[in-house]
């Protein structure tokens, strides 16, 4: 059992609030409620609750006890005026906003320490629970600029209303605060605007591999920002979408890679990704994209595509038995195919992935030694996705790949090679490969992920 003693500072008529209960004493209904006044400390027990209770005289070591939530230390320091103040005074400071705000959100943690919930501190202070985080992580990245030697007039831009911005920008390293907050100053950002390139900053190394991805520069924030413009742009399938996006990604871009990259994807002087890797460039000669998805890619992609999967083991049946048409209809976009099916999966609405009409198929291998080229050891380990068009099976194009059944088995297969067997005819053209996410990129450095 655990005893401890309960002071409230500011008891209600209705329930006490302490750090170790964050919820009302439980109500009685044959029970009349008494109004609390001051009174001395009240001894209160927690009986932890166990199939097995052991009688108060045996020692429960071994019993696990709840612990209450404590936040952690404030990382900000509070200032000299602000030390020597008691609970109330310090109360006051928040709620009359007595001095600036990075000066007085360090205050707040230890309050909550001290058992405030961020629900009394709100009714007390009048700042929101949200507002209260923003605050104190905001003050907490500033004091990293400070630490980073920011030139004084940066952090003085931030000094009135800067909670909200330095608050998006909190999962950068210290090198990238200081150059996206000199950024966002120069070009007058309001808070979404510093969240998207934040996001734009934070989720630059996880697209290693994406078409254009190696013609921007990693450094800039201005260069990540256009990156993700041109992957939106790219994603758009009207023309006037899609050239609105390259031309806002190219009025940000600063190194002189990006801008040649996005120009000429303008004036479409570069070939289309079907055939190509992400980067745009072959795969050991293999003229079929090999694509790897990314961490939360799904959610991100403004069109996305639908396609029924069968296993490889169920060989040629499993792809001729899936739906051939399926329509997202009505206003939520709801898929209807023309016969049951118990596996799907959805896909970014990559180019290759968006030309498939009706008939594709997602065939899952349980790793990359079906597929006809070389690939290294970690390649032929993981699972794959062989997306297939199934309304082209004609055998046409020696440097095309097809999805076959050989020697009972499925595999993708060069044009040319099945020319010379005299195979005609496929399961399907295969228009892409999928690789799974992964949780991490081993390329980047520990430092990068704070």
């Amino acid at each position: 059992m655990l005893c401890f003693t309960l002071n409230p500072s500011t008891p209600t008529s209705t329930f006490l609030h302490t750090p170790f209960i964050s919820t009302p004493f439980p109500h009685n209904p044959h029970h009349k409620p008494t109004k609390l006044h001051r009174t001395p400390p009240i001894s209160a027990i927690i009986i932890p609750s166990s199939s097995n209770p052991q009688p108060p005289s045996q020692p429960q070591s071994n019993q696990k006890l709840y612990q209450p939530f404590r936040p952690p230390p404030s990382q900000s320091p509070i200032p000299p005026k602000y030390r020597n103040l008691d609970t109330t005074a310090r109360l006051d400071v928040l709620t009359n906003r007595l001095g600036l705000w990075y000066e007085y959100a360090p205050l707040i943690p230890p309050l909550i320490q001290d058992g405030f919930d961020p629900s009394i501190l709100e009714e007390i202070t009048g700042i929101a629970g949200a507002e209260q985080n923003r605050l104190v992580v905001g003050a907490q990245v500033r004091d990293s600029l400070v630490q980073s030697g920011v030139d004084p007039e940066i952090l003085q831009y931030f000094d009135l209303d800067g909670a909200g911005l330095l608050y998006e920008i909190r999962l950068l390293t210290n090198s990238q605060r200081a150059d996206t907050a000199k950024y966002m100053i120069e070009n007058k950002f309001e808070t979404k605007d510093a969240q998207e390139l934040a996001k734009a900053i934070k989720d630059f190394p996880r697209r290693r591999g994406d078409r254009g991805w190696d013609c921007f520069d990693y450094t800039l924030p201005a260069d990540c920002l256009a990156f993700m413009y041109y992957r939106q742009a790219l994603e758009y399938r009207e023309t006037e979408l899609r050239a609105s996006a390259l031309e806002k990604a190219l009025s940000v871009v600063v190194s002189d890679k990006g801008k040649d990259w996005i120009t000429k994807e303008m004036e479409g002087k570069i070939e289309d990704g079907e055939g190509q890797g992400r980067g745009g460039g072959m795969v050991d000669g293999v003229k079929v994209p090999v694509v790897r998805l990314n961490l939360g890619e799904i959610a991100e992609a403004t069109v996305v595509a639908v396609f029924p999967v069968c296993d490889a083991g169920e060989k040629g049946k499993g792809v001729e038995d899936a739906p051939w048409e399926y329509k997202g209809k009505g206003d939520f976009g709801i898929v209807e195919a023309d016969k049951g099916w118990r596996k799907w999966v959805v896909l970014p609405a990559w180019g290759p992935v968006v030309r498939v009409k009706e008939g594709g198929v997602a065939v899952a291998f349980s790793d990359g030694s079906a597929l006809p080229w070389r690939v290294n050891k970690l390649y032929k380990e993981e699972a794959i996705l062989v997306v297939a068009d199934r309304g082209r099976k004609e055998v046409v194009e020696d440097e095309g790949f097809y999805l076959v059944l050989i020697e009972d088995e499925l595999k993708v297969e060069r044009g040319a090679v099945l020319k010379e067997k005299g195979c005609g005819e496929s399961l399907g053209s295969v228009v892409i490969v999928v690789r799974p996410p992964k949780e991490s990129n081993e390329e980047l450095n520990e430092e990068d992920w704070d």
